[in-house]
């Protein structure tokens, strides 16, 4: 079963996150800001990640920049934020993102780039 990390520090998105995943059959698992998942993430690697940009002590940019300094197995990861701009998006790729999504982001629209990052849809 993938596992995948929501890091949201806030509870409603990480609850509405977790519930599409959990549906579609993933395992999930949550951090509440970006220091909090890279402690996860470095005892025991996810298949994906699911990153907000705005958050308390480490932001999802620095998140994602650390993580893939790391030595450990590098997993896709998606960010989703409010923000809308292309100088955001452009941050997001530069820091490791492999997809930029902008709350709020329907189920569907969640699961397909999911699979496809993780290797479940075929072309």
């Amino acid at each position: 079963m993938k596992r995948i990390l929501i890091i949201d520090d806030a509870a409603t998105v990480r609850m509405y996150h977790r519930n599409i995943l959990k549906e579609a059959g993933y395992e999930v698992d949550e951090a509440v800001n970006g220091i909090e998942a890279l402690e996860k993430a470095l005892q025991m690697p996810f298949d994906l990640y699911l990153v907000d940009v705005n958050m308390p002590k480490l932001d999802g940019y620095a998140f994602l920049r650390e993580l893939r300094s790391q030595d450990v197995p590098q997993a896709p990861a998606i960010m989703i934020s409010t923000e809308a701009t292309d100088d955001d998006r452009k941050r997001a790729y530069a820091a490791g993102a492999n997809l930029y999504m902008v709350k709020p982001i329907h189920p569907e629209n969640l699961l397909a780039p999911i699979a496809l990052l993780l290797g479940e849809m075929t072309p």
